[in-house]
């Protein structure tokens, strides 16, 4: 048995005096609430708060960046209990699951995926043995001892993470009831919003797109078989959103591109996609147009716009089929900005209530155009590193890019962007770390006096979310 050890001056500098600094300063955030304002837990986990099922659920089943590194080395999905799009169970034993996982533990060497494994058993279960073939066995069975604890219970997890908020990412047709349930709820203390991702709805290239209107209208209760009942259809679930206490949007178009079209040209387009007419250019024009039209309902509504572009989506169409979609088969494609948002940006980026967090996975923008563009729109903030980006060492390669263009007060904190419930805390942690290695080298360099760094550190892990987010 392997024993995992946490040092307390993991991910910090190794030169001596840079580290001493960087110890301060983490010392400074390390207890601070999270603020997680973009995610993808699922708000029912804690409306319901039941023990956690197994070890396999947990860590590895709703993960991607687990399923798709073992999916890499040949494991199956299906082997994994992802469930099929046809809805039939994988029938995948969960102990055998995590047999799985510990029997290519190997794979993950260097990933943030270990690190954040690792640092769930150590710190959050209070089981530290690093998972191994001969081990699984026992690591799994003490997880269960643990689950079996109310302190190990899911609002008594969000209670000892010192969460905050907790932001989740919903449908537009969603009732929410889940949510204002949890709102309801007098033994209830902690605070999760919702977030209005609107995709399938605005982009009439997706298969079952003229559906979804028809759903889009029957949940706003207006008709949506013109274009000015589509967009008012679309209002009006923003402002039921907002009513339950979201912030923010969420948008991931396949391209960063933003267009206007007259309301004759739009109202052209729309009946023709209902009908399924409309050529590819017509329908990639709607959706850049739809773009700008979320930019105007925020500018009215004050909700944030997320906007992450350039992947390509289902990029195997086996997966796709079989799963369905965000299995770990979404790969990134270059992406450019600078061009793509000028239409958008001519109309709103000065706009005083309009705000747009653009997060990018083509960390080449990083310094060439997201910084330059937070450092003279009002409007626009980078987002910080996420998905395949959310590791130590990117992490520290976003600071090292647009500090110098953009400053620290145009990025939006970190976002943990998870399912895996449990790698809330470890994942916050390491961005708060990683900040305060690069303070630490300003602090060190004479660039920075270090009461302003803590400050910084400080802004970064807590009080940035909060106002970039509006929560």
């Amino acid at each position: 048995m392997t024993r995992i050890d946490l040092d307390p001056d993991r991910l910090l500098p190794a030169e001596p005096s840079q580290r001493a600094v960087a110890r301060r300063l983490h010392q400074e955030v390390g207890n601070l609430p999270i603020v997680s304002p973009h995610g993808h837990v699922d708000p029912l986990l804690l409306l319901e708060d039941r023990p956690f099922d197994d070890p396999a659920a947990l860590f590895i089943t709703p993960d991607h960046y687990v399923t798709r590194m073992l999916h890499a080395h040949g494991v199956p999905l299906g082997a994994l209990g992802v469930p099929r799009r046809d809805g039939d169970g994988s029938g995948a034993d969960p102990r055998e699951i995590w047999r799985l996982l510990c029997r290519h533990w190997e794979a993950f060497r260097g990933t943030p995926s270990r690190y954040w494994i690792e640092a769930q058993l150590a710190g959050v279960f209070d089981v530290p043995i690093r998972p191994s073939a001969d081990d699984a066995d026992q690591i799994y069975d003490r997880l269960l001892e643990r689950f079996a604890l109310p302190e190990y219970r899911p609002r008594a997890l969000f209670d000892r993470f010192n969460v905050e908020v907790l932001a989740t990412t919903d449908d537009p047709c969603s009732d929410l009831f889940v949510h204002r349930r949890l709102a309801e709820d007098p033994t209830w203390t902690g605070r999760v919003v919702p977030t209005f991702r609107a995709d399938r709805y605005l982009d009439p290239s997706l298969d079952g797109w003229s559906t979804c209107i028809d759903e889009l209208g029957r949940a706003a209760g207006v008709d949506t078989s013109s274009y000015s009942g589509y967009i008012e259809a679309l209002q009006e679930r923003r402002a039921h959103f907002k009513r339950q206490g979201a912030t923010a949007t969420d948008h991931g178009p396949p391209d960063a591109g933003t267009a206007t079209l007259s309301p004759a040209q739009a109202e052209r387009i729309f009946v023709s996609a209902r009908g399924a007419k409309a050529s590819g250019d017509e329908t990639r024009a709607f959706r850049q147009h739809m773009v700008c039209e979320m930019a105007r309902m925020s500018c009215d509504d004050g909700l944030v716009m997320q906007l992450h572009p350039g992947v390509f989506r289902n990029h195997h169409p086996q997966t796709w089929r079989d799963h369905g979609t965000d299995q770990g088969a979404d790969i990134p494609v270059a992406i450019e900005f600078t061009r793509a948002l000028r239409p958008l940006l001519d109309l709103y980026g000065a706009h005083p209530n309009f705000r747009m967090v653009v997060f990018t996975l083509d960390e080449t923008t990083w310094s060439r155009e997201l910084a330059p563009l937070a450092g003279f729109y009002p409007s626009v903030y980078i987002g910080a590193p996420w998905w395949f980006l959310d590791t130590p060492d990117a992490l520290l390669r976003f600071r090292e890019a647009v500090t110098d263009t953009a400053g620290f007060a145009k990025t939006s904190g970190f976002i943990d962007d998870t399912r895996a419930f449990g790698s809330i805390p470890v994942r916050h942690d390491v961005a708060r770390r990683i900040d305060c290695a690069y303070l630490s080298r300003l602090v060190v360099e004479h660039r920075l006096a270090e009461a302003e760094a803590a400050a910084t550190a400080r802004d970064l892990a807590h009080r940035l979310p909060l106002e970039v987010f509006r929560l």
